[in-house]
C-alpha cells in the first residue's frame, strides 16, 4: 500500500512543480509588494532544483508578508508535500482552501498529504540520522515492539477519511483524469486501513 502510494507522489511531482511554476507566473502580474514577488520567484528557482526545504522557507516568508495569496499557499503544499513534511502540507493546503475553495487542485494535494501523514503516524519510523549501526538496530527493535496508540489510530483514521472526501472531490470535477485510476486506487486502500481498523475494534 505505502509503495503505491510513493510511486503515486513521484509521478505527480513533475506536474505538480509545473502547477507550481505557472500560477506563479500567473499571480506575480497582479502583486504589488516586490518583496513578495522575489520571494515567491526564489522559491519556484529552488523547487526547481529540488530544494524543497529552501522553497517552503521562502514560501513561508511571503505567507509572513502577504497571507492573501491562494498560490503560496498552494506552492507551499507541494513543497512540503515533496519535502515530505506532510503536517506542513495539510496546514497550507487548508489554508488555501479557505480562500479559493474552488481550485480542486487543493483537493488532490490535500489528500496526498493527508494519507501520507497517516501512512506516516502509522510506521512510527526509526531516526535514520544515527550514522551507529548498532544504534540503528536496537532502535529499530525497539520500534517493533512499540504498539500504535489509540490516539495515533484513531488520528490516522481521521487523516485517510478527510483524505477520501478531498480525493473523491476532485475526482468529481476532473472525472476525464489521467491519474483517476490510481487516485481510485489510494481511496480503495484508504478504506481497507479504515475497514481493517474496525474489524480489529470489534474482535476485541
Amino acid at each position: 500500500m505505502i509503495e503505491l502510494r510513493e510511486d503515486f507522489v513521484d509521478m505527480k511531482k513533475a506536474l505538480m512543480i509545473a502547477s507550481v511554476l505557472l500560477i506563479a507566473v500567473v499571480s506575480t502580474a497582479c502583486i504589488n509588494n516586490i518583496a513578495v514577488q522575489e520571494l515567491n520567484n526564489k522559491a519556484n528557482e529552488f523547487m526547481q532544483k529540488g530544494d524543497y526545504e529552501s522553497a517552503m522557507n521562502r514560501l513561508q516568508a511571503s505567507l509572513d508578508l502577504d497571507s492573501t495569496m491562494y498560490q503560496t499557499h498552494y506552492n507551499l503544499g507541494v513543497a512540503a508535500i515533496n519535502a515530505k513534511k506532510y503536517d506542513i502540507a495539510v496546514k497550507a493546503l487548508e489554508d488555501g482552501i479557505k480562500i479559493k475553495p474552488d481550485y480542486m487542485d487543493f483537493y488532490y494535494s490535500l489528500g496526498v498529504a493527508q494519507i501520507s501523514l497517516a501512512d506516516e503516524i502509522m510506521e512510527d519510523k526509526d531516526d535514520d540520522s544515527d550514522d551507529n549501526e548498532e544504534i540503528k538496530e536496537d532502535n529499530k527493535k525497539e520500534s517493533e515492539e512499540k504498539e500504535i496508540s489509540a490516539e495515533d489510530k484513531a488520528k490516522a483514521i481521521e487523516l485517510k477519511t478527510a483524505a477520501i472526501e478531498n480525493l473523491q472531490k476532485y475526482i468529481e470535477s476532473n472525472p476525464n483524469s489521467d491519474d483517476k485510476e490510481s487516485i481510485e486506487e489510494m481511496i480503495k486502500q484508504s478504506e481497507e486501513f479504515i475497514a481493517g481498523d474496525t474489524k480489529e475494534e470489534v474482535k476485541e
